[in-house]
């Protein structure tokens, strides 16, 4: 039977002053509250940077309404098809940061960031080998899915990275740096810090794997595996030029997986991959202590 998509998930940011954001938190719960959207929208004095999800004519009516606001103008709005609602709740929260990477003297990527490359020039700069890919996203994202020879970081989240960057200068060091995330948002700030750094040949995907996966000339192109989502579906396909493959394993037994799952002791719930014989052999947990808590409620 032919899927019916009758909902979209909106992927979307903008690095740009918002006065008195924590005001405008309150109002943009509201609006977004009236159209019935659902989601997490993380607004901040420097900008946005939000997903949402809705039927066509919701989503229609807030893309409408934030680019009639000459903020957010000419802001990209990155556009997936889907069944239902990718969220089960709506919020909006004021933060620091749209994305936290915690400096001590921050930085705007709208004065300095890493030069933004097509994805057709992106897809073309990372067959050359001497250009190192880095993925600037969590470990648990990279380990779903990465382009190839991507370097994976070992980092839980963004603001380990420029600990991350100190740790491997000699790895950047004197190299076509190629950056990407799942969006764009966290590239922006990454790659500016690089260059602040004194890292002179720093380049960045724009728009992310999202906007690649769906551009004509790449078609998400020597992406393998699938891309994480931070929302019900958990993980989505994006190679659409040579198709899908497992690269993920499974947390137990090693074998290929690409299910996360939550451990099943609530007081632990960490995600991690697992095959479907393991979920069931494990009762759906990480480990043997997390297994015997659950064994005394079964």
């Amino acid at each position: 039977m032919k899927k019916i998509f009758n909902y979209r998930v909106l992927l979307y940011y903008k690095y740009v002053h918002i006065e008195d954001h924590e005001s405008y938190v309150k109002l943009h719960m509201k609006f977004c509250t009236s159209l019935g959207l659902k989601g997490r929208i993380l607004i901040a004095e420097e900008g946005i940077n939000g997903t949402v999800s809705g039927t066509t004519d919701q989503t229609n009516a807030y893309i409408y309404a934030m680019r009639m606001d000459t903020r957010f103008k000419d802001m990209v709005f990155k556009i997936d098809e889907t069944e239902e609602h990718a969220f089960k709740k709506l919020y909006v929260r004021p933060k620091k940061e749209i994305v936290t990477m915690d400096l001590d003297n921050d930085l705007d990527p709208n004065q300095i960031t890493g030069k933004r490359l097509k994805p057709a020039e992106f897809l073309e700069a990372m067959k050359d080998e001497n250009v190192l890919i880095v993925d600037v996203r969590n470990d648990y994202e990279y380990d779903i899915g990465h382009f190839k020879n991507a370097v994976r970081p070992d980092v839980k989240n963004f603001k380990q990275f420029p600990e991350w960057t100190k740790k491997n200068k000699e790895l950047l060091k004197n190299k076509k740096i190629l950056a990407y995330c799942t969006g764009g948002v966290r590239c922006e700030k990454f790659s500016g810090y690089l260059v602040r750094e004194g890292f002179t040949n720093v380049n960045q995907l724009k728009g992310g794997i999202i906007a690649y996966s769906k551009h004509p000339d790449t078609k998400g192109s020597m992406f393998e595996g699938k891309c994480y989502v931070f929302d019900e579906r958990i993980a989505v396909d994006v190679n659409f030029a040579e198709g899908t493959k497992i690269v993920g394993k499974c947390f137990h037994c090693g074998n290929p997986s690409d299910r996360y799952v939550n451990c099943a002791h609530l007081s632990c719930h960490a995600q991690f991959l697992c095959c479907e014989n393991c979920e069931e052999k494990t009762a759906r947990t990480c480990s043997e202590k997390c297994r015997e808590v659950v064994d005394q409620y079964i």
